[in-house]
């Protein structure tokens, strides 16, 4: 019989979260058992309505399963949507290993740029105005502050919009949650060596101007910038004269 416990639907949330953290982090390896919904919960001090909510909110990321009779086990990290905004979020709680910075910049640059190239020939009045407030908010208040953290990602979701393109505009809230993660690691681990504005401004008046080309170059020159400002262009785990490199960096280099 249930508990008498009040559940909070905030509270599933919170143990979620929890839990999650201990996933992404390495706490709780893949293969994992879960204690049983009883006991769990009593660990807890939840109700089992709570816990168990909290439970299908990380199956639905891919974080853990369950099966009658067999449990609930953590899911290998393949099986994980790592671009969930929660998921990327808990991630950026601890130390992200280096590769999995690489996977984020590398997928940023095959969307990005062509994202960009796209903006700079279908974008609406109301586009524009959209990125040139991002780009004076960042301006304005700085990539150390929030605010300017958050018009950063306004700028970058504004040119995915600026695309018209619906399957790209869907991964809108997945790349502004990467921007906004790598950013706040970066500030939290180091002083930032440069100003990145004028990389940002290059892209907006390439756009500006329709070129398309323009337009996607100054995208993947901002991301291989913004990846060498957070130390890890030395130790990529990609060889520098690879295809895949050389796309990463806007097609430059000979095969």
């Amino acid at each position: 019989m249930e508990d008498e416990r009040v559940f909070s639907p905030r509270l599933h949330g919170t143990i979620a979260h929890d839990i999650g953290v201990e996933i992404v982090s390495g706490v709780r390896k893949p293969g994992d058992m879960f204690d049983g919904e009883i006991e769990a919960s009593e660990a807890l001090g939840v109700s089992r309505t709570a816990y168990r909510e909290a439970i299908r909110t990380l199956a639905a990321k891919g974080l853990v399963e369950s099966r009658p009779k067999a449990g609930t086990r953590v899911t290998p990290r393949s099986r994980w949507n790592v671009l969930d905004i929660d998921v990327l979020a808990w991630t950026f709680e601890g130390e992200p290993a280096t590769d999995f910075f690489i996977d984020l910049f590398e997928l940023r640059g095959v969307i990005e740029p062509a994202a960009a190239a796209f903006a700079a020939t279908r974008h609406s009045d109301a586009d524009l105005i959209e990125m040139r407030a991002a780009f004076e908010a960042m301006k304005r208040y700085g990539l150390a502050d929030p605010r300017g953290q958050n018009a950063d990602q306004h700028f970058h979701r504004a040119i995915l919009a600026a695309a018209h393109n619906e399957p790209l505009a869907a991964l809108a809230n997945s790349v502004a949650a990467a921007v906004r993660w790598t950013t706040r690691f970066k500030h939290r681990n180091r002083a930032l060596p440069r100003d990145p504005l004028p990389d940002h401004l290059l892209v907006l008046e390439a756009i500006v101007d329709g070129d398309a080309e323009g337009a996607r170059q100054a995208m993947a020159t901002l991301l291989q910038r913004a990846l060498c400002d957070m130390g890890f262009a030395q130790n990529t785990k990609k060889p520098a004269n690879s295809r895949s490199w050389r796309a990463f960096n806007g097609g430059r280099g000979k095969d």
